[in-house]
């Protein structure tokens, strides 16, 4: 029953290699369950009035995630996968959370670890705060 209980998986992604994992496992499930996928990069959110030199970078960012979202479009669209994506900006649990509700996904596929290693030392990882946080399953992938 599972294939008729899941047609919206959601992706967040950093670029990293596991992110690449994750959306792989996301391609073979919606193979499975005929649903779509729904790729998302938060960019975190800095005040530009504090850092007037953060506007470039945040561009920066923005362009970078085009790149690897176009270039994970193109790896479902290769398994007949139909996928979308959004840029969005702010807190990447916040967004992940606020994402998969207004788009009624219905599972959250992501990677154990992306690329802030070093913020998780002192925060906690992302992927575990929306394990915990989210009111739909959540698939953690190596």
């Amino acid at each position: 029953m599972v294939e008729k209980q899941i047609k919206r998986i959601l992706v967040p992604m950093d670029g990293s290699k596991t992110c690449f994992h994750a959306l792989d496992e996301a391609i073979e499930l919606a193979r499975v369950c005929h649903a779509t996928i729904l790729g998302i990069h938060a960019i975190s959110f800095v005040p530009a009035e504090f850092m007037p030199s953060v506007v470039p970078y945040r561009i920066y960012q923005k362009k970078e995630a085009g790149k690897f979202l176009e270039k994970a479009r193109l790896l479902a669209a290769k398994k007949g996968i139909m996928f979308h994506y959004a840029i969005v900006f702010g807190n990447p649990v916040d967004q992940i959370i606020n994402i998969s509700r207004s788009k009624k996904a219905d599972l959250i596929v992501i990677g154990s670890r992306g690329k802030g290693r070093l913020s998780e030392a002192f925060f906690g990882s992302i992927s575990n705060a929306v394990l915990h946080k989210s009111t739909i399953p959540v698939l953690l992938v190596k």
